[in-house]
């Protein structure tokens, strides 16, 4: 898959996750990306900072379109931590941490981020405030969107050689067999 296709998969991806989760500005999307399995190797194994920023020009151009904030997870290196601007650091109270990833400490996407951001901070936690999010390559993102996290098919399933998952938050069901719900909130 060539960058150009990465990128326009991404950006489609990014919106109909967008959609699929009805999210509105303001709200966070945490995105976990492995740049080896998008080219067909072993997470981990060939990280390459060409295709992650392919995948951080997609998606972030149709976040920021929306006025949503973009967390860029790290790797296990780093213990999942993640990237944000320092608005979303504030906006959540999130606690910021002391390391700049790297592509073979933090990953690819992250130090992308890091790099493009107009004003990066590491945070080692989202406290799982995310309202959604796209998981490229088997990073494990669940961690990080707010409880009920429930797939979201948007009909895309792979980004280059990598699947694709993606998840949204849902409301908390409480009640029992006579509860009504609001359909809006599914």
């Amino acid at each position: 898959m060539e960058l150009k296709q990465v990128r326009e998969a991404c950006a489609d991806a990014a919106a109909r996750v967008c959609d699929g989760a009805k999210l509105r500005a303001g709200d966070l999307f945490v995105v976990g990306c492995s740049s080896s399995e998008i080219l067909g190797e072993k997470i981990g194994t060939h990280s390459s900072v060409e295709t992650a920023g392919a995948v951080f020009e997609g998606i972030w151009e149709v976040l920021r379109g929306r006025d949503i904030y973009l967390a860029a997870q790290c790797c296990e290196h780093l213990n999942r931590a993640l990237v944000v601007e320092r608005a979303a650091y504030e906006r959540f109270g999130l606690e910021q941490v002391n390391v700049v990833p790297q592509p073979k400490a933090g990953g690819s996407f992250a130090t992308t981020a890091y790099a493009r951001f107009a004003d990066p901070v590491a945070v080692e936690s989202l406290r799982q405030s995310a309202h959604a999010g796209m998981d490229i390559g088997g990073t494990l993102i669940g961690m990080h969107i707010h409880p009920v996290v429930v797939p979201l098919r948007i009909g895309v399933s792979r980004i280059g050689e990598a699947t694709l998952i993606c998840a949204r938050r849902r409301c908390k069901f409480v009640g029992g067999s006579r509860a009504v719900y609001d359909e809006n909130l599914l």
